[in-house]
């Protein structure tokens, strides 16, 4: 009974951990619904709907610095904590901005809690059992699809909702005050993982490190059965007996990150890192409602396709769940990276094979907000590319208009193979998700020894951090100069180099302790 009820705690544990996935995912996906709102109502340019987009990702750049050093002095329980109510007091602020700028500093201290994701990760890793490592530590990412979907449903209602015009509608302020509405939809679950987190106990391998092993026996013993809990504290002071990395300078520490025993694990964590992010999945999650109405879907339809997203991202993500402890995480990479490359090259091929033509019959069919008249000169005229066409617009009827109707003009008079760029954005979506995006967190988890996991986890999570916080900062700049289908043109490329070093450089993992991790590493590093 020891035992099921050990697994039963240890799944608890890793189930509220992992559950600052899910506001991670609510805090990533909400924005996407709320770019047309707040670019109409404090009139951004692109780098600056860009920076309001990419404010968490700048925050958490900065918290990363220190987020391993505070996790090794306080403990990761704490700093979990502080986490959550990072989380909640940004939600609190994005909700009541009264400008653009309060709005970027409040979404900029949500980013300084996005570190939710490694240390989670690193909790994970020092409570779990090998053999159920990879799906507890796999709950990250399904915590994360699940908050994505979430968000885009509660877009897609609010969003229907405030077009419906209905008394209870107008009566709660949801026409008014639409994207507020939106951003609201994080604080409830922030404050319930604020005080689930209280009922999580402290890490035992930071306990020992800490020199408190009574402590670490005694949370051992909540996890595994008495005997067990014996052997792995034993097992985790003979890896940590001649480090105590826990207290040392934070320059020491970020200098044992440099010793050939951990380099191996740095140089595999720092690639997976970048592929990860260069693949562009923030900027199609965190500018999904946009990125569809390129395709000419409408404002609507765009938002519906959000949705289908995320349920996408939920299904491929549990498939990775059942299957990364039975293939590896190894062929689960590198096929899903291969699946993805074909993916965003199939939605690059449409982008590029689309035509933009305005007709009188399309020209009926815009809000009435756009002064028809002064589209008459563009009747007839093909366009090739989206960059065209929308400098032709800016001529005849100003940026404003423009930026403000794109979805219309867009589907007014795109000619695409709609089914085509569909099925590539969703492909890549669910190999992304099958594969790289919760194999990545897993080996976080794994590949770095006890003595450094306090800074080598929140290290390599710091280079996704920089990488999707330029991805997300100039995606709506790149889609006005670049033009869609050399943006999915450049991402495929990225992957395409990240799969030939990942072929060279990944391990299997799988079923091996941390201990045993290390040790295949540094044979491989000799």
């Amino acid at each position: 009974m020891q035992g099921n009820f050990s697994n039963k705690a240890v799944v608890f544990y890793s189930i509220v951990v992992a559950f600052g996935g899910f506001i991670f995912g609510l805090d990533a996906a909400l924005i996407s619904g709320t770019v047309r709102y707040i670019t109409a109502e404090f009139n951004l340019s692109d780098l600056e709907i860009g920076t309001v987009v990419s404010a968490p990702g700048f925050g958490v750049i900065f918290a990363l610095l220190a987020t391993g050093y505070i996790s090794n002095a306080i403990g990761r329980q704490k700093t979990l904590l502080i986490i959550a109510a990072l989380y909640l007091v940004s939600a609190i602020c994005s909700v009541i901005a009264p400008n653009y700028t309060s709005l970027v500093v409040a979404r900029f201290v949500g980013g300084l809690a996005f570190t939710s994701l490694s240390l989670a990760s690193m909790y994970i890793g020092e409570i779990a059992k090998p053999t159920i490592r990879g799906k507890l530590a796999s709950l990250i990412q399904i915590n994360i699809v699940i908050g994505l979907l979430a968000a885009y449903s509660a877009n897609y209602f609010i969003f229907n909702a405030a077009e419906s015009g209905a008394n209870w509608v107008v009566a709660v302020g949801i026409q008014e005050y639409t994207w507020r509405w939106m951003l609201g939809v994080e604080i409830i679950p922030a404050l319930i993982w604020f005080g689930l987190l209280f009922k999580v106990p402290e890490s035992p391998r930071w306990l020992v490190l800490k020199g408190r092993d009574a402590e670490a026996k005694n949370v051992l013993d909540r996890l595994v059965s008495v005997n067990e809990s014996t052997q792995m504290l034993q097992s985790i002071k003979q890896s940590t007996s001649a480090a105590a990395s826990a207290n040392k300078p934070l320059k020491e520490q970020v200098s044992e990150l440099f010793d050939m025993r951990v380099r191996m694990a740095l140089v595999i964590g720092f690639t997976v890192a970048v592929v990860q992010q260069v693949s562009g999945i923030n900027a199609i999650m965190f500018y999904s409602t946009t990125v569809f109405e390129q395709i000419g879907l409408g404002t609507d339809s765009a938002y519906t396709q959000s949705v289908i997203i995320g349920l996408v991202s939920v299904v491929a993500t549990f498939l990775a769940l059942m299957l990364i402890d039975k293939l590896g995480r190894r062929p689960l990479m590198l096929f899903g990276l291969f699946a993805a490359i074909v993916s965003l090259l199939s939605a690059a091929w449409g982008f590029a094979d689309a035509t933009y033509v305005l007709t009188e019959t399309n020209l009926a069919q815009l809000p009435a907000a756009i002064d028809t008249q002064l589209l008459q000169s563009l009747i007839g005229q093909t366009f090739n590319s989206d960059i065209d066409y929308r400098e032709a617009l800016k001529v005849v009827l100003g940026d404003v208009i423009v930026r403000d109707n794109e979805g219309a003009l867009l589907q007014a008079a795109i000619q695409i193979n709609g089914m085509l760029v569909l099925f590539g954005i969703m492909g890549f979506i669910a190999a992304f998700q099958f594969s790289i995006g919760p194999v990545m967190w897993v080996l976080f988890s794994e590949i770095f020894p006890t003595h450094v996991r306090g800074i080598a986890i929140p290290a390599v999570a710091l280079i996704t951090s920089i990488v999707s916080y330029l991805v997300q900062q100039f995606f709506p700049w790149q889609l006005k100069n670049m033009g869609a289908a050399e943006i999915f043109s450049f991402y495929a490329f990225c992957l395409v180099i990240g799969l030939v070093f990942l072929i060279k450089l990944m391990p299997e993992t799988k079923n091996k302790t941390i201990e045993e991790i290390e040790l295949a590493l540094n044979k491989a590093n000799a």
